[in-house]
């Protein structure tokens, strides 16, 4: 191998033989010659002075990775690390109208208030198929709509508070303002009218999202 009489100017991090044949490993290089960074036997300069007569061994393996160049895209990815992904709730929507269900999205969106986690729909069009979701699913809410045919929301809603352990806060849209006492008897946590109020739709979506079992422990 050529001997460098000026200093061995090879990549930062190779290693190198000195003139009495020990090894050395570059660090930095400077102007015409290589700098070293500590003390190493067979060195013949010092951090300030260029070491002089070296012949490189670049087939060598890597001494002290320790000394090493941090790769880039490593700094990159500590840099720029995965978000957390964002808290979700689980919302069961029923009505046998497509329109009053669209209705329904529409009003609440992505998240019911700004800030809180985003709405994971399940839409039913009959009770059965509302039972058995309920039976097999974990839900935050359910939205029952009570002008609902043949089974209407407010009797299926008193049936799942009777039936169902723990059963997430219910939101049933009645037919008239004066429902008000049927909606009582069904044990609804909440009611809004036909026509529906995009605003007091989201707003008690919001309320109910607030009061439920599996999201009490997370909000604060």
């Amino acid at each position: 191998m050529d001997s460098a009489p000026n200093g061995w100017l090879g990549a930062p991090g190779e290693r190198g033989v000195s003139a009495v044949g020990e090894p050395v490993l570059r660090v930095t290089s400077s102007g015409s010659g290589t700098r070293w960074v500590g003390s190493m036997p067979g060195m013949t300069g010092t951090p300030e002075h260029p070491v002089d007569d070296l012949t490189v061994a670049a087939d060598e393996p890597l001494a002290d990775e320790s000394l090493a160049e941090e790769s880039p895209l490593e700094e990159a990815g500590e840099a720029h690390a995965e978000p957390a992904p964002e808290p979700t709730v689980a919302v069961l929507l029923y009505s046998d109208d497509a329109d009053t269900r669209a209705a329904v999205r529409v009003a609440v969106g992505r998240r019911a208030a700004p800030g809180g986690p985003l709405v994971r729909w399940t839409e039913c069009a009959t009770s059965p198929a509302v039972l058995a979701e309920v039976a097999d699913h974990r839900f935050d809410l359910l939205i029952l709509d009570g002008e609902a045919t043949p089974t209407g929301g407010m009797g299926l809603c008193r049936q799942l508070k009777d039936e169902i352990f723990e059963c997430p806060p219910v939101l049933v849209l009645t037919g008239r303002v004066q429902d008000a006492w049927l909606a009582t008897w069904s044990r609804a946590d909440l009611v809004v009218p036909h026509p529906l109020d995009p605003v007091a739709v989201a707003s008690s979506v919001a309320e109910l999202i607030g009061r439920s079992d599996r999201l009490a422990g997370t909000s604060a």
